[in-house]
């Protein structure tokens, strides 16, 4: 396109000179208009220099451009020159333009950013600080912020994230100390920090935007990515902003960070002001309608997130039908656990033309094996057509996971090897695997998966939690088990199953009243099956039997035919 544009110049500035020349003179008038810089010369010089380019001679041609553009002084014509460079991959040459351009003509800011854009390519990292000063500075005041927001994309090629960070911080000392762009100078290095790993500093940093302008979304957006990595000293800050009129998108994006750290009902209550402040903003009703069937609170989840269906159902835009689609997909779900199958396939039914057909597939799936049509609901799930690699996993994994539900591990075994068989690494095959072999009593075999998982993806927690906790649920290699379920709590501190593994480990190492306070608190954070027979457990263990019979009875509640619920109850012959 800048290609175009050139000529598109270049051909009006020849047709005002070559028509010049073929007119007889014109006497002078003070209406006459100045002759064009170009002459005849000059326009046969800038030819040739596209000539020599196109014909093989980048450096001649470009050496040409320049010395045109030097004469001219056009910033089109130094733009070409520097193009040329760049397309004859002379990184060098190609600065020597952009310099020259900001030297002939120091008000080009389109100059300084070729200057900055190209040393950053040569790895000149500290020389693009200096350049990025200039860049950001030259700019109106009310420009300045805005164009940092750009700044951690621009540097992010950069290998030495610890020297690009230095060097931006650096280049926006001026920036810290100015009203207009402090918040957001702050914003650009603690985004850098954080990048590069510093968290600590990022936090510094995203505290420090905030104090310079409390109304700025910049600080807060940082300070919500780094409360993702549990650092809960931003928390007070942000939810004292969250007390102020913030954007809608604010605050939903605080509730979903709220979502990802499992502290659902802190994230419940900011959906609940974000639906009572701004009734017209449709995201709100449905993470919030999302969020509550989560919670298991299916009759409010229904009707939030038919509102919100309500909303948009007339709606086109892709953001609308892809919501439309997990809404769909949900009320679905909660009538099927409602035992109203009629009703889910209603709402199945009205699915967008562009939904996702695995999901789709699996509530289908899902409502026709509660009518006892098995054969049917396999064949609903093996008959979808995948059109890449990636849907052909997660079409493996859902019909895995249907397999598992309806315990017939020996099939999603069969499914789930011969798939991995063809991606040895593919780590979501390798998790899935560990789950069947535990169904499967495989327990070597599932060992030798995590671990294989473990190495392949070490920041993965869950990896860690999954042989922690089944060493841990067959009371074996009890030290070993604490070691990898306080790995995995190091990961995901917040993650209220992996605290269920640690509640459940210290108490197979007989301590009960810690492992009690524990479960408690990763029971009131995720209200689950499981957790409910584990909290019972050590409840009935410690002579609690009145107050164990309730958390049994709300576990059924959640998921009567929980596999560790039922065979938990079976034990202590309990009776609901």
């Amino acid at each position: 396109m800048s290609h175009m544009k050139f000529w598109f110049r270049l051909a009006v500035l020849s047709s005002l000179t070559l028509g010049a020349g073929a007119q007889p003179a014109a006497p002078k008038a003070a209406s006459q208009p100045k002759s064009s810089a170009l002459d005849a010369a000059l326009f046969y010089q800038i030819l040739l220099g596209e000539l020599n380019s196109r014909q093989g001679s980048p450096g001649s041609g470009f050496s040409i451009m320049l010395d045109a553009a030097r004469k001219t002084r056009d910033p089109a014509l130094f733009q070409r020159s520097v193009d040329m460079a760049l397309q004859a991959r002379s990184g060098e040459a190609a600065l020597q333009a952009a310099q020259t351009w900001k030297r002939e003509i120091p008000s080009a800011t389109e100059a300084s950013r070729y200057v900055l854009q190209i040393l950053l390519a040569l790895n000149r990292v500290e020389d693009a600080g200096k350049a990025l000063a200039i860049s950001i500075y030259e700019l109106p005041l009310d420009e300045q912020a805005p164009a940092m927001a750009s700044v951690p994309r621009l540097f992010g090629m950069v290998k030495d994230k610890a020297l690009a960070a230095d060097v931006v911080e650096k280049a926006l000392t001026k920036a810290f100390s100015q009203k207009a762009t402090s918040a957001a100078a702050w914003t650009t290095t603690g985004r850098m920090r954080r990048d590069a790993g510093q968290i600590s500093r990022a936090v510094e940093a995203a505290s420090q935007g905030h104090a310079a302008d409390p109304q700025a979304t910049g600080p807060l957006v940082l300070a919500l990515s780094l409360l993702v990595n549990a650092n809960s000293s931003l928390k007070p800050m942000v939810d004292a902003a969250m007390k102020t009129d913030v954007t809608p998108e604010l605050r939903l994006a605080y509730a979903r960070t709220l979502v990802s750290l499992q502290l659902l009902p802190d994230a419940l209550a900011q959906l609940v002001q974000l639906n009572t402040k701004h009734p017209a903003y449709p995201d709100g009703w449905l993470i919030h309608g999302l969020v509550l069937q989560e919670s298991s609170q299916l009759p409010e989840a229904e009707k939030r997130l038919e509102q919100y269906v309500r909303m948009v159902s007339a709606s086109k835009t892709p953001e609308h039908q892809a919501g439309l689609a997990e809404a769909l997909m949900a009320l679905a779900q909660i009538a099927q656990k409602q035992g109203h199958l009629d009703r889910a396939n209603q709402w199945l039914t009205q699915m967008p033309p562009g939904a996702d057909p695995i999901k789709l597939a699996s509530r289908q799936a899902g409502v026709l094996a509660q009518q006892g049509r098995m054969d049917e609901a396999r064949q609903v799930l093996a008959q979808v057509k995948t059109t890449n690699a990636e849907q052909a996993v997660r079409k493996v994994l859902a019909q895995s996971f249907w397999f598992r539900e309806h315990r017939d591990a020996p099939a999603a075994y069969v499914l789930v090897r011969a798939a991995l068989d063809k991606q040895p690494n593919n780590t979501e095959l390798l998790s899935e695997l560990s789950l069947v072999c535990e169904k499967l009593k495989r327990f070597d075999e599932m060992e030798a998966l995590l671990r294989q998982l473990m190495a392949l993806s070490p920041q993965e927690a869950h990896a860690f939690n999954a042989l922690g906790y089944s060493l841990a649920d067959r009371n074996i290699r009890l030290d070993e088990a604490l070691q990898l379920i306080e790995k995995a709590v190091e990961l995901a501190p917040q993650d209220a199953y992996i605290q269920d593994s640690l509640g459940w480990v210290k108490f197979r190492l007989g301590q009960q009243a810690e492992a009690l306070a524990i479960l408690k608190a990763a029971y009131k954070t995720k209200p689950d099956a499981e957790i409910a027979a584990h909290v019972g457990e050590v409840l009935w263990v410690m002579g609690q039997q009145g107050e164990a019979g309730t958390y049994w009875r709300e576990g059924l509640l959640l998921k009567a035919d929980n596999d560790t619920l039922l065979e938990t109850l079976k034990r202590f012959n309990f009776k609901p």
